[in-house]
């Protein structure tokens, strides 16, 4: 059964004073319950659009539905089913941890709760550390802090801006579990995140952006599969010094040290031509003492798709008034 969309997004535009379009008539429907990760360079707009959708930054066309709540018509019903975790480690640092969490939920209006907060501390692993102040925790800690009121007014959205920046790899695996729990109890997640391996371990679904434009919006796997490529990886009995003549028509590269023969082949399609490789390298003297095949990353797929979009721009078109009145 298909999920309802949680987020709506139409059209949605940004132009800043000075000329600078960040989105560029972006459309987009984030489904409830589901982990979506938002990749893109640096500049690409994801911030950008999280702050409009998170009624912070005003966008100059389209419009934005959170749970059904325009966020420009109807702010604050569209703002409490949302959760806003920033990049900035930017916290009262004077504050204990169960002081800051019980202040960000009476800001919503909601009326205190010691039960709901000690269930959120202890699932970030919080509990030990309530009556501390925020100023003696490690990063790791504080960027859980920051999670921890963000989820304090119970939302139904809770967006990550880049969630493990900074945090070392054992606590980062700790956070994705943390993520999948909430996942679980039907919070939608929407991450933007500097680490492919993040997003290809843990979304549903990614969407690409790209100099304020959605390049692709795809469930994960079927991206992996619809982009990805397998590599068949032969390491030579002996050196070439290139790849013989007789093969040249094979999609066939060969590593600079002459050892590796790299064929690359389409997962779509039935026939991967592996059998008539073998064969003609075999016709043709070229022997191998081991092989293994190896799938395109996510990443390799995000540079790609980058570089294609870019490409794809089309080019401004020349005035053709007169230079006088240019």
């Amino acid at each position: 059964m298909t999920q309802r969309p949680i987020i709506q997004i139409e059209r949605l535009s940004k132009t800043y004073d000075g000329g600078f379009q960040a989105l560029k008539s972006v459309d987009l429907e984030i489904r409830e319950g589901e982990i979506f990760a938002l990749l893109g360079p640096n500049g690409a707009g994801k911030s950008t659009l999280i702050n409009i959708v998170c009624g912070i930054v005003t966008p100059t066309d389209g419009r934005v539905l959170a749970d059904g709540h325009d966020i420009q018509k109807d702010f604050r019903a569209a703002r409490e089913k949302i959760g806003l975790v920033p990049q900035e480690l930017l916290t009262d640092a004077f504050e204990t941890v169960w002081a800051t969490t019980r202040f960000s939920r009476g800001l919503f209006g909601k009326k205190h709760d010691a039960a709901y907060l000690e269930e959120v501390l202890r699932d970030l692993s919080l509990w030990e550390k309530k009556d501390a102040k925020i100023m003696q925790l490690s990063g790791g800690m504080k960027r859980r802090v920051l999670i921890a009121k963000a989820l304090s007014h119970e939302p139904r959205i809770l967006f990550l801006d880049e969630p493990s920046a900074g945090v070392d790899v054992e606590l980062r695996h700790g956070m994705w579990q943390m993520v999948r729990k909430l996942r679980d109890r039907g919070v939608t997640i929407i991450l933007t995140t500097h680490y492919i391996e993040e997003a290809e371990e843990m979304a549903d679904r990614i969407g690409v952006i790209s100099e304020g434009r959605l390049v692709v919006v795809e469930d994960k796997d079927v991206l992996m599969k619809k982009l990805g490529k397998k590599q068949l990886e032969l390491n030579l009995r002996a050196p070439l010094g290139a790849v013989p003549d007789a093969l040249a028509d094979l999609p066939l590269e060969l590593t600079g040290d002459g050892k590796t023969l790299v064929y690359t082949f389409d997962t779509q399609t039935e026939e991967t031509g592996i059998a008539d490789l073998l064969r003609r390298l075999g016709d043709h003297g070229v022997d191998f003492t081991d092989l293994h095949s190896k799938e395109s990353s996510l990443e390799e797929i995000f540079v790609r798709l980058i570089h294609e979009s870019k490409r794809s721009e089309p080019e401004p078109a020349e005035s053709t008034a007169p230079k006088g009145a240019r």
